[in-house]
């Protein structure tokens, strides 16, 4: 399963390389691949979305905070009501 990665903006090239000699011992791969990680660690959400506030606020059962809010269609979607 070989794949290939091009780089073709000098900068990041390089430091790429400084890094991956001051943290992997020269494995460019691996400094990638520590990249990433690092990326998707801080964007993966975890813990309370409130905080020191926890128990601030009460979601009744059988609500979702992640579904969408506007049930209508908007007028950008079926035109303006006559």
């Amino acid at each position: 399963m070989a794949s290939v990665v091009t780089i073709n903006r000098p900068d990041v090239v390089a430091q790429i390389e400084v890094l991956a000699n001051r943290l992997t011992g020269g494995n460019k791969t691996e400094v990638v691949a520590l990249a990433l990680r690092n990326l998707e660690e801080r964007d993966a959400r975890s813990g309370s979305l409130f905080g020191a506030n926890r128990g601030s606020v009460m979601v009744r059962e059988g609500v979702d905070l992640t579904a969408p809010v506007l049930n209508d269609p908007m007028d950008a979607e079926v035109g303006p009501v006559p």
